[in-house]
């Protein structure tokens, strides 16, 4: 993840739950001043009085790098970041899981002075030669879950925190059953084209709140959307979109599937879900910030995911194995990866 040691500039840094943003921030900055959240008595205390933050910044010397920790369970903080960074030149790190309290709260979103980074789970680069398909299409990409040798319980916890302490303690949803339900039917629809009203009439909801509950899950980074590539078609192809959990091993407990195999129906679509995560890291650290999409003719052709409209990358077995495939769309190039 390529954040600076000396940062010039704020910066949000977003992610879904337990994928190591605060162990990093520690890491690259252990002498900022820091401010977390996730204490009940500094959650309480800034509740109260935002305007702490000014003193005990100004009371501070030399002026610290600020880091908060999970800034969006108080959002009017964030006034007071903006008055700091204007007047007095300093520089924040801020980090969470969820953007949709502060969005949904028209909250101070800094204009632009401060950057935006996202923080995936594992990806294969970062592994290198502890790199292991099987293990992560069957654990996740979340580290802890990635290196325990059984995640199942951790999974349960992880769905169960995330039900009690996002969805629950801020109010996302009038009514938690129908929500939980709705994870278990989504799930069996990861990298699919969704139907929401095959989604909602199996949980017992109308479309529009399937619809709403796919947005808390885009909101608190749970998941996303992959458009279909719908430019200029000269034939009939499939306009919907797919969704993919951010976290392949919380589809499997969602879908109640475990012990992936290569050569399943199953270990082929969490392979798919991981190409998709780490198309998802590569456009966001290198920077690149490229289009994907997928193509998917009436017929049934498909292209799992087009970057840019120019370059198609498939993801598929060979000879038993899954392989990813990718070339440019014009015919002399050609990539194959296995």
């Amino acid at each position: 993840m390529p954040l600076p040691r000396e940062p010039k500039e704020s910066f949000f840094l977003w992610g879904p739950r337990q994928t190591g943003k605060s162990s990093l921030l520690r890491e690259l900055y252990p002498d900022a001043l820091w401010i977390d959240l996730l204490k009940s008595e500094e959650f309480a205390r800034y509740t109260r009085e935002p305007r702490l933050l000014r003193e005990e910044v100004r009371a501070r010397q030399p002026r610290p790098l600020v880091v908060i920790d999970e800034v969006q369970k108080v959002p009017a903080l964030l006034d007071e970041v903006h008055g700091l960074i204007e007047n007095e030149r300093l520089v924040f790190a801020m980090c969470g899981s969820s953007a949709r309290k502060v969005r949904r709260g028209h909250a101070n979103l800094l204009g632009g002075r401060a950057v935006r980074h996202e923080l995936f789970g594992l990806t294969a680069a970062e592994l290198g030669r502890e790199f292991d398909l099987a293990r992560i299409l069957n654990h996740g990409y979340l580290p802890r879950h990635y290196l325990s040798p059984s995640p199942r319980r951790l999974l349960r916890s992880y769905v169960a925190d995330y039900l009690k302490e996002e969805i629950a303690a801020e109010g996302l949803v009038r009514r938690l059953a129908p929500f939980s339900e709705f994870l278990e039917k989504s799930a069996l629809s990861d990298a699919e084209p969704v139907n929401c009203a095959n989604i909602a009439r199996d949980c017992g909801v109308s479309a529009p709140t399937v619809k709403s509950y796919f947005e808390i899950l885009t909101d608190t980074l749970l998941g996303a959307w992959l458009p279909a590539y719908v430019r200029r078609p000269k034939r009939r192809v499939i306009a919907q979109p797919k969704f993919y959990f951010a976290d392949v091993g919380v589809v499997n407990h969602l879908a109640k599937r475990e012990g992936l195999q290569a050569g399943s129906a199953s270990f082929g679509k969490a392979f798919e879900n991981w190409v998709f995560h780490e198309l998802s890291a590569h456009r966001q650290y290198t920077d690149k910030f490229y289009d994907l999409h997928y193509w998917r003719l009436a017929g049934g052709t498909e292209v799992d995911f087009l970057l840019d409209g120019r370059v198609a990358v498939e993801a598929r077995r060979r000879r038993g194995s899954p392989a990813i495939t990718s070339r440019a769309c014009a015919p002399s190039a050609s990539i194959n990866r296995t």
